[in-house]
């Protein structure tokens, strides 16, 4: 991923971007020779604070294979984009995309014991479902326990986070607030998402208070073939 110096997000920014309920990426490991990589989606557990990320997939997954031969992934989340037209950036007119990035090089451990695989589990639900806190994985207790063996649990050591806020903090202030108005105007699939980052960016530039509506705005749907940059 190509990162410009105006793009690059810093670490306490990447945080709170996904904090704000971004836990859902693209796991990639490296295929064997002559072929692509494995592409994996998923959601994920992510201490920061750790240095890990946490995530299990099922045990036929195809990705165990490419692990256990170049432990080495990436797992990428993407979110907050949008196509922006020629028309509204100015001579030469160049369109391109908005997109918020945040990409960790990782090396994986592959989690194959029960007690391990529960643990994993736990703090997911925990995570993804707070409100059933009851709700416990046990190695060999039903519900759940007798599952275990149908997956496996991935811990991923983090060792590079690369992030990129892509919003056209390059251009001047008053041309990027402009088209923050285009986007509220256009108001399509991931615009008001583009639109608040667009503008938590632009105050940070001016050394104005951030916005405090920065999360992730939900769209009626998303849009398809959204152009890549």
């Amino acid at each position: 991923m190509l990162i410009r110096s105006w793009d690059r997000g810093d670490e306490s920014e990447w945080r709170e971007w996904l904090a704000a309920g971004r836990d859902f990426g693209l796991l990639a490991a490296n295929g064997p020779p002559g072929h692509g990589p494995v592409l994996v989606p998923t959601h994920f557990l992510l201490d920061a604070d750790a240095g890990e990320i946490l995530l299990h997939l099922a045990a036929p997954n195809p990705i165990w294979a490419a692990l256990r031969a170049d432990p080495q992934v990436t797992l990428s989340v993407t979110d907050d984009y949008a196509f922006a037209p020629g028309t509204w950036r100015g001579a030469p007119g160049t369109p391109t995309s908005y997109y918020a990035s945040v990409q960790f090089a990782c090396t994986a451990e592959i989690v194959e014991d029960a007690a391990g695989k529960a643990a994993i589990l736990n703090r997911q639900l925990a995570h993804f479902q707070p409100e059933s806190p009851e709700v416990r994985v046990t190695p060999g207790a039903e519900p759940f326990g007798p599952l275990l063996t149908g997956l496996r649990g991935l811990r991923l050591t983090v060792r590079e986070v690369r992030a990129k806020f892509k919003y056209d903090d390059k251009k001047p202030a008053a041309e990027q607030r402009a088209i923050a108005g285009l986007l509220a105007e256009r108001a399509q699939g991931l615009d008001p998402g583009a639109r608040a980052q667009l503008l938590r960016r632009n105050a940070r530039r001016a050394g104005d208070p951030v916005p405090a509506r920065t999360q992730r705005q939900e769209p009626a749907a998303r849009p398809e073939g959204c152009p890549a940059g």
